[in-house]
């Protein structure tokens, strides 16, 4: 072994361990394809390491002390809060791992943060609803998942913006889970107690809350949601609906990768945190109605993100994230 540690870890590969909590949601489901397909375009990594499965965030202190045992030179996490992980990224900081958490923030300073901006998100998405409401009425509020950071993030956002709008209620506030079968039930529910709405701001659970409205035949309201390809379809197909997707990548988890590998490389950032800015993308205006209508995408998944790369940060091609495989797959 006359190689270099370094020379040794560069003509190996590396090992990127990835920590993810949430299962069955098309959202986490793409950034996991992301993390994968920018791992094998880089061509830097041998394996990936993946602990996928619907946890707490004790559970996700246990899997990330086995990506340190298992000797990973990285690992990508989206947190399931805030604080409840923060004792084993230092642990594996303090044993040189490289710690990247991904769509939302962790409070232990060893780690670095790439995430979409989330209070931003909701900020554009109830400003934009507010005003389609003409500034007065009751709005349902239909949030992520209750203690996730995002979705506090995006509260103080929502917040932000009905300051601004003294004559804008709150109808009904549901968790959704992040789970689309939640959140349709739910909105069936508020629809079937003739709870008095004149719009609804989803937390990117939003195909299905177009779906019970016409399925129900109940009059629609203007809908904010992300730009998941099932509601940016329908945002150009649904005959009367006014809405607006905001963009809130998935593909967030494969720009953590090029962090990751970034990092390793020698090349980390001068500051720990990166921000990805949203955009609106509305269908009351031509312009808005073109840039949702270039945005389509059939071939993905109706829950995926429609922006599936993050220019700047992600190199794999809309083959590869499709195909969802990493190194040695």
């Amino acid at each position: 072994m006359a190689m270099g540690l370094a020379g040794m870890a560069q003509a190996e590969g590396y090992k990127i361990g990835i920590s993810n909590t949430v299962q069955g949601n098309g959202w986490r489901e793409e950034m996991v394809c992301a993390m994968k397909a920018e791992a094998l375009a880089s061509g830097k990594v041998e394996s990936l390491n993946i602990a996928h499965r619907n946890t707490d965030a004790a559970g996700q202190l246990e899997d990330i002390r086995n990506l340190i045992q298992a000797g990973v030179n990285a690992i990508v996490v989206n947190p399931a809060n805030a604080d409840g992980i923060n004792a084993a990224i230092k642990e594996a900081t303090d044993k040189g791992i490289v710690v990247v958490a991904v769509d939302q923030a962790v409070t232990e300073p060893s780690a670095y943060i790439l995430s979409n901006n989330q209070e931003e998100y909701a900020y554009l998405g109830a400003k934009w609803l507010f005003e389609q409401m003409g500034g007065k009425g009751a709005v349902v509020y239909m949030r992520g998942a209750a203690g996730a950071g995002a979705d506090n993030d995006r509260d103080k956002g929502f917040k932000r913006a009905m300051a601004e709008f003294p004559d804008i209620t709150v109808a009904q506030e549901v968790f959704t889970g992040w789970q689309q079968d939640q959140g349709k039930q739910q909105i069936n529910d508020i629809i079937a107690a003739g709870v008095p709405f004149q719009g609804v701001w989803t937390s990117g659970i939003d195909n299905v809350i177009v779906d019970a409205f016409v399925e129900s035949g109940a009059p629609l309201v203007p809908i904010v949601g992300a730009d998941n390809a099932g509601f940016v379809s329908q945002l150009s197909s649904v005959e009367g609906l006014k809405g607006a997707a905001v963009t809130n990548p998935g593909s967030v988890g494969g720009a953590g990768v090029a962090l990751a590998i970034k990092i390793l490389d020698g090349q980390a950032p001068a500051e720990k945190t990166v921000l990805v800015d949203p955009v609106l993308w509305e269908n009351v205006t031509d312009e808005g109605k073109a840039t949702l209508a270039a945005a389509a995408n059939p071939n993905l998944s109706p829950e995926w993100p429609v922006s599936v790369s993050i220019p700047g940060w992600t190199t794999y091609t809309m083959d590869q994230i499709i195909a969802c495989k990493g190194p040695g797959e």
